[in-house]
């Protein structure tokens, strides 16, 4: 989104960090703007200052109980779109920098991406879970899983934020199930209500605190020549590369490669890469 404003481009910056803090985490310090940028606490909260008076009068109120800034009943985003991927892609240290250079007409115009649309995530069911997570409490949520569409109420105790390649999702200790599992945001319906200290941590996720290797390699049915293709733009060495993960997180390494568990299935073209050491963490693809 262009500006209207003249604004120096490192302050853009800010100003749409500002933004997008405020409006997904429902709280905003300049400890956000210290951390991020590397200034100091004055010229942060001369940053926030100058933005509601020179960009966006009356976006934010100071809350005393919070200890920072909240989103007035009449915020609008001035600078950026409102949409959830600006807050996620944060949380994934991925700045799309290409894009906002481009707004800034500094010279990357010859740059285009594909990325996936971000699923249908609302500020109002990602301030609590965010807040719960931060605050170590459990949620109750309404949840509608893909395999019969029926809605149902849980009690979780989120633990971590993931990002997939094409979703995200919220890692919690389910009471009902009586075991962690993986919650897809957009999944989740009405505003999740936070109702106490979390009984169930990071640290009682055994599949989460449970480290894998993966050990990569051409497709075995690639001839010599292509398997060095294809070692070559994976940066492998001897036709081996080495991925590090979490075993609630492997099947998900695995789809950003496209891999086929059963290769049969697939052409070696289309495949290109296999796990060599597959019979390892069979057990942890079952789940």
């Amino acid at each position: 989104m262009m500006s209207k404003w003249p604004i120096r481009w490192d302050l853009l910056f800010r100003y749409r960090m500002i933004e997008v803090i405020a409006l997904w985490e429902g709280r905003l310090t300049t400890n956000h703007l210290i951390k991020s940028f590397g200034i100091g606490r004055q010229q942060a909260s001369k940053d926030i200052n100058s933005y509601l008076s020179e960009v966006a009068p009356g976006n934010l109120v100071y809350d005393k109980q919070l200890k920072g800034y909240k989103p007035s009943d009449s915020f609008a985003p001035e600078l950026t779109s409102g949409h959830a991927d600006e807050y996620l892609h944060i949380l994934a240290r991925s700045e799309d920098m290409a894009v906002t250079f481009n707004e800034l007409d500094m010279g990357f115009e010859n740059v285009s991406m594909v990325r996936p649309v971000t699923r249908n995530i609302s500020p109002q069911v990602l301030r609590p879970l965010v807040q719960a997570i931060r605050e170590k409490k459990r949620v109750d949520i309404s949840y509608t899983s893909l395999k019969d569409g029926i809605e149902v109420e849980r009690i979780i105790s989120p633990h971590t934020l993931v990002c997939t390649p094409l979703r995200w999702h919220i890692r919690a200790y389910c009471e009902h199930a009586k075991d962690y599992r993986d919650f897809v945001l957009s999944r989740i319906r009405g505003i999740p209500d936070i109702n106490g200290k979390l009984i169930m941590g990071k640290e009682r996720d055994e599949l989460w605190n449970t480290q894998l290797t993966i050990q990569l390699t051409p497709d075995t049915r690639l001839t010599e020549q292509q398997a060095s293709v294809i070692a070559h733009d994976y940066g492998m060495t001897d036709n081996l590369l080495e991925l590090c993960s979490n075993a609630a997180l492997i099947r998900y390494v695995l789809d950003s490669y496209n891999i086929e568990l059963n290769v049969l299935d697939s052409s070696p073209q289309g495949q290109q890469i296999i796990v060599k050491n597959l019979n390892e963490l069979r057990e942890y693809l079952t789940y």
